[in-house]
């Protein structure tokens, strides 16, 4: 993104513009999260973003996998910019982990839109060839980064011996199951789920505890 720290007419126009790209993610969000990625046209999208034409989503992006990605993109974001605090204000690693695994639960509760949306376009965002319409490779990969995580909590002896790369799988698909029963639309509470999650995964990463 372009930001220019000058005044005159290039800044106004740099401003706008992402504003504008702002707002129809913003509405594309919405759109997806309410009819579904099938359902989510240009027509529906400018609807909601209230803009006069679909020509004006075109401008700001090049097509559909270009506004996708940046709908992916944006969530994302925010759910990093949400997390990452919450975490790095620990230091020992139990802490740091239950506080990745109640920050993510707790960004599932407070953007259920978002997270609906999220959900949709990665299941069901799809090229012609059957390929993804978008990815993540902009991002850190959060299984990569747990195993991380518990191979520094195995060396300064937080954590017992186990398998780094089976247990951040397993924490991972647990959150992940948790965002994909709030997209389906089930009656449960997200933070409830997260503390389950911090005492099993306490209990199974603790050194001196049971698995």
């Amino acid at each position: 993104m372009r930001v220019n720290s000058g005044a005159g007419p290039d800044t106004g126009w740099s401003f706008t513009n992402d504003a504008r790209r702002v707002q129809i993610v913003a509405a594309a969000i919405e759109t997806v999260a309410e009819l579904g990625y099938a359902k989510a046209s240009f027509a529906q999208i400018a609807k909601r973003a209230k803009i006069s034409s679909v020509r004006l989503i075109s401008y700001h992006f090049a097509d559909k996998a270009d506004l996708f990605q940046a709908l992916v993109d944006t969530v994302q974001e925010q759910a990093r910019t949400a997390i990452q605090p919450q975490v790095r204000a620990h230091h020992e690693p139990a802490a740091m982990l239950a506080a990745y695994i109640e920050a993510n639960l707790a960004f599932l509760a407070e953007h259920p839109v978002e997270v609906r949306a999220l959900v949709d376009v990665l299941a069901n965002a799809r090229r012609e060839d059957g390929g993804p319409l978008v990815g993540t490779a902009g991002f850190d990969t959060p299984v990569a980064l747990l195993v991380q995580h518990l191979r520094d909590g195995q060396r300064s002896g937080a954590f017992r011996s186990f398998d780094a790369e089976a247990m951040a799988t397993a924490i991972r698909a647990s959150i992940d199951a948790a965002a994909n029963r709030l997209a389906a639309g089930d009656d449960f509470d997200p933070l409830a789920y997260g503390r389950e999650l911090v005492t099993l995964f306490d209990l199974a990463t603790r050194n001196g505890g049971t698995a």
